[in-house]
């Protein structure tokens, strides 16, 4: 084999490009996980803080995870992002709450 159909590891490839990364389409449904500790007022703080950032969110589709030893939950949830702009504030807010582990 030739050397010049090595590739060279070191290099950047063009997935590892940034550039290159997938975008986002906005407006879009965008779901996210918000992870916390399990408190029975978690679930209504977490829509709470969500209707603040999407004034058309539903909270019907919202699903509850309880961890195996019950001390944390998830809560997913889909909303209706418009940009960046929104989705950073959101996730600022929620972890602002003292509340939120982990916003995914």
């Amino acid at each position: 084999m030739s050397h010049d159909k090595l590739r060279d590891l070191r290099r950047a490839t063009a997935t590892s490009d940034p550039a290159s990364a997938p975008t986002i389409s906005f407006p879009c449904d965008y779901p996210i996980k918000v992870v916390g500790d399990a408190a029975e007022d978690f679930t209504a703080m977490v829509c709470q803080v969500v209707l603040r950032h999407d004034a058309s969110f539903d909270a019907s589709s919202i699903q509850v995870v309880e961890s195996r030893n019950a001390r944390f939950q998830s809560v997913r949830l889909t909303l209706r992002a418009t940009g960046e702009v929104q989705l950073k504030a959101l996730f600022e807010e929620l972890k602002a709450t003292g509340r939120v582990h982990m916003v995914v």
